[in-house]
């Protein structure tokens, strides 16, 4: 850890699983420790550090992110939150029911997670949103601790291929027996269940790749899951 630990601009939403969160000037990546560092001088008053899981420690539903990205999680310390990405999805879960308080793009608003946890692959910002095999190889120390310490998850929602990749490996599956698709369901070896998702970014929401009802299909197969039980 850095001698000189960076002083956050504000504290980030309380972690459900703080137990298992790297340290704010975490030292695993050389290539984002360096781009965290030019961010700080570029834009001193940024979140620019890990970013923390979110949402409730009895969750049963966890949303499996790729990275914090640049103008959202980087920038406020909490987890889609102040950018394109992030208001779909705060949209889809109040929709649901699934949030106390109205999200207003800020880690200060107030919103709270009912019965859903935020877990990123990786917890620092990359270049160009494209983390590095082996990055994410490093973050699996702590994606992977959370993911066993929140218990009562049975349903796991993977926004993307890197995410969907990152439940599989974290569970000891093969990659190959568990094809990536919006809205295929896998049951892992750990009996939780995966949906895949396309990434709610900005880019798939412009060019139609993923589409408001696309979106609500998977929470709301997420939720027939959980009521099945």
């Amino acid at each position: 850890m850095d001698a000189s630990p960076h002083h956050l601009p504000y504290p980030a939403a309380d972690s459900p699983v703080p137990e298992h969160e790297p340290p704010q000037d975490c030292q695993l990546c050389p290539r984002l420790v360096a781009f965290r560092e030019e961010l700080r001088v570029e834009h001193p008053t940024w979140w620019n550090a890990p970013v923390p899981a979110l949402g409730d420690r009895e969750a049963w539903l966890g949303i499996i992110g790729l990275a914090p990205g640049k103008h959202g999680a980087n920038r406020t310390g909490r987890p889609f939150t102040g950018d394109f990405a992030g208001d779909l999805l705060f949209a889809t879960l109040g929709k649901f029911g699934l949030t106390d308080g109205v999200y207003r793009a800020d880690a200060r608003d107030g919103v709270q997670l009912k019965g859903v946890a935020i877990i990123n692959s990786v917890k620092c910002l990359p270049p160009a949103n494209k983390p590095l095999p082996e990055e994410i190889r490093n973050c699996s120390v702590f994606f992977e601790a959370q993911r066993k310490e929140l218990r009562q998850m049975r349903v796991m929602i993977a926004l993307g291929q890197i995410a969907h990749s990152a439940a599989i490996r974290a569970v000891g599956g093969k990659q190959a027996d568990y094809k990536f698709g919006h809205l295929a369901e896998h049951r892992l070896p750990d009996g939780r269940i995966l949906i895949d998702s396309y990434h709610c970014s900005r880019y798939n929401q412009n060019t139609g790749r993923l589409t408001n009802a696309m979106f609500e299909a998977v929470f709301a197969r997420a939720l027939t899951l959980r009521d099945a039980d």
